[in-house]
């Protein structure tokens, strides 16, 4: 079994920063790509930013020139680096990674919990 762990979130204001977290442990070979998703009330979750094991990413175009994504490989963790908050950037954030474990050719897409971020004006 694979555990994500997110870690980070909170209250900041609007034009602030915040640094999520997450990190994977348990039953894992490797792991592909990992990202960050948000999901707000009555709206789909939806992808932030991403990265792959070789460190290219890909942004929400509305996140673009302020969030930057980053991952260690060695410590199995992604980060969100989140600046020039708005109001509009609260939700609750999802860390997702996809795991191959050591005894499978499988891929699997792990979640985490979740870790509430939200931006006051």
């Amino acid at each position: 079994q694979v555990q994500l762990v997110e870690s980070g979130g909170g209250l900041a204001q609007a034009g602030g920063s915040l640094r999520l977290s997450c990190v994977a442990s348990g039953n894992i070979f490797s792991i592909n790509d990992m990202g960050w998703y948000r999901q707000t009330p009555g709206k789909p979750r939806g992808l932030v930013a991403s990265i792959t094991a070789a460190g290219s990413t890909d942004y929400e175009d509305s996140v673009k020139g302020r969030f930057t994504i980053s991952r260690d490989n060695a410590k199995k963790t992604v980060y969100l680096q989140m600046n020039s908050l708005k109001p509009e950037d609260t939700g609750v954030y999802y860390c997702a990674a996809e795991v191959k474990a050591p005894d499978t050719v499988r891929i699997r897409k792990y979640w985490g919990r979740g870790t509430q971020v939200t931006v006051s004006s």
